[in-house]
């Protein structure tokens, strides 16, 4: 279960800057803390104030150890003209905490458990407390690839639910979406026109920003072919980055080892990537899933498409390319000129 949210009065660790060290950006005390969000890379604290919680004014960049405004501005989504613009007026209960909760409630906005719990994949659980057995129980394992795949977009994505408002109120998560249903009955992913980038989209259709591994995988010749979310993480845990099953490179090569005939073509990975065994250049994740789309600030998580986005869709649509991402110093025309001068590269390819 991904610890996300946790109560600090109960994890009194949780909390990971030092609040007695004064900033201008912070105006909340600890006491003020009911909630944390976050510890990898951005921590959020929220207030309650009767039944719900809300956002406070700042928020602690893990990665640069420093505070950083936080609210959520104009044209950044959806859902945004729909709430005064007072981080007190957006409780985080119609616009977080369906997914960072299991059943969450919207009459009462109360929460059998926090985080991502048993329930929150496999469904109502009750059933299977009294008769354990695999009848009793979801698992996305035994669904097919779409609605498996559907568990994890229901919240790693962005998109809009297709009833909106609900009794007055707009949420930003699949409401009435248990595992095993359809998603596309209750959401929808954000929409793209090619050519144009938008606060979510890059023009090449690429995710623009956090949260959009579900909007990037449903496009790429990976989910065609039947692979899904699990097929590379486990969301129970493990001692890997990002909870992979094994480490990137060992995962990708189980099914693109040389000469593959998923590819690549190359008698060997070093031949394919033109970068020495052990490089950056030479792991997959780095050509393949880029990290290009933004976490916060200038940090940055990988995108899901899995294609190679060359230079010349830089020069071309703005889209940070592969190459750049490692070789800052250079510019998109000399990663181009470079990928020519590849063995066995086409001359027609656009680089």
């Amino acid at each position: 279960m991904a610890n996300v949210v946790r109560d600090p009065k109960e994890h009194p660790d949780a909390i990971l800057p030092d609040l007695t060290k004064p900033d201008p950006l912070v105006k909340f005390k600890k006491d003020d803390i009911a909630l944390v969000y976050g510890s990898i890379w951005k921590q959020r604290y929220f207030t309650k104030v009767g039944n719900d919680y809300f956002p406070l004014g700042a928020q602690w960049d893990i990665t640069h150890q420093i505070w950083r405004n936080y609210f959520v501005a104009n044209n950044t989504d959806w859902w945004v003209p729909l709430y005064p613009a007072d981080n007190m007026k957006r409780p985080t209960g119609p616009l977080c905490d369906g997914c960072h909760s299991v059943n969450y409630n919207l009459q009462t906005h109360a929460v059998t458990e926090w985080n991502v719990g048993c329930e929150r994949c496999h469904g109502p659980g009750s059933d299977h407390v009294a008769k354990p057995t695999r009848a009793t129980i979801v698992n996305p394992a035994r669904l097919d690839t779409v609605a498996a795949t559907d568990t994890c977009i229901q919240c790693h994505s962005q998109g809009q639910p297709l009833q909106k408002p609900i009794n007055g109120v707009y949420y930003d998560w699949p409401v009435g979406y248990e595992p095993g249903k359809n998603l596309r009955d209750f959401w929808q992913l954000e929409e793209h026109k090619i050519g144009e980038t938008t606060f979510t989209h890059f023009a090449d259709g690429t995710g623009h920003k956090n949260r959009m591994q579900g909007n990037d995988f449903v496009q790429s010749a990976m989910y065609s072919h039947g692979i899904t979310c699990f097929s590379c993480h486990d969301v129970h845990g493990t001692d890997n980055r990002a909870q992979l099953l094994k480490p990137a490179n060992v995962m990708c090569l189980e099914c693109h080892g040389p000469n593959s005939p998923n590819g690549p073509r190359g008698a060997t990975i070093e031949a394919h990537t033109q970068h020495p065994a052990g490089s950056a250049g030479n792991e997959c994740v780095n050509c393949h899933m880029p990290k290009i789309e933004t976490q916060l600030a200038d940090v940055n998580v990988r995108a899901h498409t899995f294609k190679f986005i060359p230079p010349s869709v830089t020069v071309q649509d703005k889209v940070p390319n592969a190459c750049n991402t490692c070789h800052t110093d250079k510019t998109p025309a000399w990663a181009s000129e470079a990928l020519r001068k590849w063995p066995g590269r086409s001359p027609w390819r656009v680089e």
